[in-house]
């Protein structure tokens, strides 16, 4: 990896999205285990941002400032996915970025069949693959075996404490012996919502929000995901008033 003027900041990668600042003509490197990835840059940013990947090395040049973007890499081969929010900003602080993986993450899930009840699917893996299915580009998505879609209501649900945010249903899936459920937030009001998992209802295993801020309603980012996962469907789990 090419040496960096400044510490190469290590990151262990458990699910949560990294935060990687791009300065504005110039270049960050992001290495991942992996010796070969793919980028999916969303259509918006290909004015503002060029990458090259070579060896499982991400190359990043921002010609223009943007905000916190979601960017879907994909380890080839294994079909792995890394989630970064990237930003551009002038002159920021910071050097390489170098993504590990944690000891003793599960394997590949795609080798995973249903019911095995030593399958590898867990909390993490389930969620970074609904995530995958509502923001990573079509290419990207990964057909995981083991995992299943299943039927949801959709219909709006209160989910939320407070009453500040609307939760809708998106879409559910089972594998492991889990399900997860994507659910849309939506700011209703007219401050910015810092959401809480103390503050959802239902009996729950996990509770991911894809951004942890709803920006006032009206904003492009009043709106964010939660991914739910639990032993029972949606609906047994939740226990709210719709």
């Amino acid at each position: 990896m090419p040496e960096s003027s400044t510490a190469v900041e290590r990151v262990s990668w458990d699910g949560t999205p990294i935060r990687v600042v791009v300065p504005v003509d110039g270049e960050r490197l992001v290495r991942f285990p992996g010796e070969q990835i793919r980028v999916g840059v969303p259509a918006h940013l290909e004015d503002r941002l060029r990458v090259f990947s070579n060896e499982g090395i991400a190359y990043f040049q921002a010609h223009a400032a943007f905000g916190a973007t979601r960017v879907v890499v994909e380890e080839l081969g294994t079909g792995r996915a890394y989630f970064l929010d990237l930003v551009a900003e002038e002159d920021p602080v910071g050097g390489d970025v170098v993504v590990h993986r944690r000891d003793g993450e599960p394997g590949q899930a795609a080798e995973v069949e249903e019911g095995d009840p030593h399958q590898n699917l867990d909390y993490i893996a389930l969620t970074r693959f609904a995530a995958q299915q509502l923001y990573a580009p079509s290419r990207l998505r990964p057909e995981v075996a083991g995992v299943r879609q299943v039927s949801l209501d959709t219909a709006e649900v209160d989910l939320v404490r407070g009453g500040a945010v609307a939760a809708t249903p998106l879409a559910a899936w089972r594998g492991g012996g889990y399900y997860v459920t994507a659910v849309r937030l939506t700011n209703r009001t007219r401050e910015p919502v810092v959401l809480d998992p103390r503050d959802i209802r239902g009996e729950w295993l996990a509770a991911t929000f894809q951004h942890a801020r709803l920006q006032p309603a009206g904003d492009e980012a009043d709106t964010t995901a939660v991914y739910l996962v639990s032993r029972r469907q949606f609906e047994d789990s939740f226990w709210g008033a719709r």
